[in-house]
């Protein structure tokens, strides 16, 4: 027959052994530290002789008892350290530390005699009232274990608590059994077997809360390392097994009062019972929630969080030099998750987001992300990082997310983290795979967010500080414009007051003489304004309907002075659009001429018109000397930036992509080194209101 009580202390025996092997490996020296290990192993040699006890060694009683007095001296006294955790064996002998030290020692002394006197004499030491002294020794330490308990909990400050709590519930349910017990036999003078064979059982139990409450409070030099699957798998068993005791409890109740349908009853409900149970188990969500509760109440944090963010923030702000603050900040965000690189799209107007910076991480084409889609709706609600691998194992975790073909088809693409700023998605960056393999939970999540917005922030303060110093160099650029039209004005009245005397004065060789010298000068004055200018004459704001094939005509015609001579291609004879038809002559002009100039004489620029749908598409197509990625992504579109020395001011393609934005179209650009360039401009049909 199997003996039910040493099953039961065997167990706490089990688990007690693991705790010490657990605390013995993790121990560091301090005191309390070595108070919990002490009372661990003496908890496991207890355990073990009651057990053996059960199995009818009754040689072993002695010592069963001392063990017992021993136990819970020891719990007693590390409650009490921790109570004054400052110095060491000192603490225990000072203030009121003192006075619980005492009277613990002279009521161990007085129980330990109690229990060994009766092995000697042979009978049990009982006084006048008839009141089993060991018994009511044992209630009186659990009393005051009780007390301690009670005492640290209310001493710990509020915002410590969590990290005894458990030990608090552990040490207190297995002094509050031990009350109970010895209380009941005491009232009824004898000892309740049932009740004495569930006790190791109960012991076994409280085993996890002290091994958290161990792994929670480095102060005492313990760093106990539980497993996270093994507690994940344990809590689903456990979860599953309360859920079926219940089911079962349901069941039995079914049958026993549902009258003539109770077996049936009994049948439908187990069935829908289980069916729920396993719809639950297999349940990607419930798995995952489970996880991250468990992580977040059992276990210690994986990161230093001092040290990562003083390395995040010093990535940020300092970084390697001649690295871009986008870049760094790809950098910052990947050393968290020891991923080797990364992107960062960031959002532009009209509203799609742009891939505007890369770190160890090759150029990804065709990768604008539009503003309303379902990837940018997702990080902007849920601000979630999004974890590609778990994506596509688990999709029911994230709802009806479907992922673009672009992010789907990135080599290594791993994590997407959303750059929040203002409560509003200003970006996100695409992590790629991490060095060595690598799960995320809650706290890597909580942790990317966090930064992610942080460089969001500094992101975001570099974009406005950009267009601020933007706006300055035009606000310069307009003074410097007042200057050189005061200096035109002075030409033109050089040459008007020329002009009125040439009819007086035009035999005069000595007029003559001086009118060659004012064109000479007027001449020389215009072209150094214009060397600096560069821009043309401003026109006024006046929208007509203009017909492109005519358009492109007249600017091939004024462009065929240069070399090679453009080719203009039709696809259909009118396509009209509503726009400022000067000003967009100026911008197909230019943007012709920069395709003649970086193409030699001997190379070829072709110019075609299509209608794709509701949208004029004119590409100025060149096989010159080309454009890497970085140069179109980082300086094609900066004003003031020009690669042509002092023959350029690098407004050009500057004004271009924003007279085309304005129009409501989209300018694209694409290139390659030493194949050629293709400037695509796409503009709105028909007529708009001006």
């Amino acid at each position: 027959m199997i003996n039910l009580g040493s099953l039961s202390y065997g167990g706490a025996m089990l688990a007690f052994a693991v705790l010490s092997l657990l605390l013995l490996t993790s121990w560091r020296g301090r005191l309390q530290g070595g108070l919990l290990v002490a009372a661990a192993v003496i908890s496991l040699v207890w355990a073990g002789v009651i057990a053996a006890l059960q199995l009818g060694i009754v040689a072993l009683l002695p010592a069963a008892g001392v063990l017992e007095v021993l136990r819970a001296l020891l719990w007693a006294i590390f409650l009490l350290k921790l109570l004054n955790p400052n110095g060491g064996w000192q603490a225990l002998l000072t203030g009121r530390a003192r006075w619980w030290t005492l009277s613990l020692s002279a009521l161990t002394v007085l129980l330990l005699a109690l229990v060994l006197v009766p092995f000697v004499a042979n009978e049990p030491l009982v006084d006048a009232l008839g009141v089993d002294t060991r018994i009511l020794g044992q209630v009186i330490m659990a009393v005051a274990g009780l007390v301690l308990v009670e005492q640290l909990f209310r001493n710990t400050r509020p915002d410590s608590r969590w990290a005894i709590k458990y030990l608090c519930l552990g040490v207190g349910g297995l002094l509050t059994y031990d009350f109970f017990f010895y209380s009941d036999a005491l009232l009824f003078k004898r000892l309740d077997l049932d009740l004495w064979q569930a006790r190791g059982l109960i012991n076994a139990l409280v085993v996890p809360l002290i091994a958290v409450s161990a792994a929670r409070n480095p102060e005492w030099s313990l760093d106990v390392f539980v497993s996270r699957r093994i507690v994940f798998h344990s809590a689903a068993v456990l979860g599953a097994g309360i859920y079926l005791l219940a089911m079962a409890g349901g069941g039995v109740y079914l049958r026993l009062y549902g009258g003539t349908w109770g077996n049936l009853a009994q049948a439908a409900f187990l069935f829908g019972a289980g069916l729920i149970l396993i719809v639950l188990m297999f349940s990607g969500q419930m798995q995952a929630r489970l996880r991250v509760f468990l992580n977040k109440h059992f276990f210690n944090y994986r990161y230093d969080y001092r040290e990562e963010w003083l390395r995040f923030i010093r990535t940020l702000s300092a970084g390697e030099p001649g690295v871009p603050l986008r870049e760094r900040a790809i950098e910052a965000v990947a050393n968290i998750m020891d991923s080797p690189g990364g992107a960062l799209w960031w959002r532009r107007e009209p509203a799609y987001f742009e891939m505007i910076a890369r770190w160890n991480m090759s150029e990804v084409d065709k990768a604008n992300e539009p503003a309303d889609s379902g990837l940018a709706r997702f990080l902007m609600h849920r601000e979630w990082v999004i974890d590609l691998s778990e994506h596509d194992s688990k999709p029911e975790i994230y709802a009806d997310l479907r992922l673009p073909d672009w992010l789907r088809n990135l080599e290594r693409a791993w994590l997407v983290v959303p750059l929040i700023h203002h409560e509003v998605l200003h970006g996100f960056i695409v992590l790629t795979q991490p060095r060595a393999p690598r799960t995320c939970n809650w706290e890597d999540n909580d942790l990317l967010k966090t930064a992610g917005r942080q460089a969001a922030n500094h992101i975001a303060q570099l974009e406005a500080a950009e267009a601020l110093a933007n706006a300055r160099q035009f606000e310069a650029f307009n003074r410097l414009s007042a200057f050189l039209i005061h200096d035109l004005k002075n030409v033109v009245a050089q040459l008007s007051l020329v002009v009125s005397n040439a009819a007086k004065h035009r035999h005069n060789p000595a007029f003559v003489d001086d009118a060659f010298k004012t064109v000479e000068h007027a001449t020389g004055k215009m072209n150094r304004m214009l060397a600096q200018l560069r821009s043309g004459a401003v026109v006024g704001r006046r929208l007509a309907r203009v017909d492109l094939t005519k358009l492109l005509s007249e600017v091939v015609g004024v462009r065929a002075v240069g070399q090679p001579v453009p080719v203009l291609k039709c696809s259909e004879l009118v396509l009209a659009v509503t726009a400022e038809r000067e000003r967009l002559a100026d911008v197909l002009g230019h943007v012709v001429q920069n395709a003649q100039e970086a193409t030699p004489s001997t190379g070829k620029v072709e110019i075609t018109l299509q209608r794709h749908g509701e949208t004029a598409v004119i590409e100025v197509t060149d096989n010159g000397c080309g454009m890497d990625a970085d140069f179109i992504r980082d300086r094609l579109f900066r004003p003031f930036d020009s690669t042509k020395g002092r023959a350029g001011m690098g407004i050009g393609a500057y004004e271009t992509r924003e007279f085309v934005r304005e129009m409501g179209g989209q300018l694209d650009v694409e290139s390659r080194p030493g194949i050629g360039t293709t400037f695509r401009i796409q503009l709105p049909l028909g007529d708009r209101d001006a």
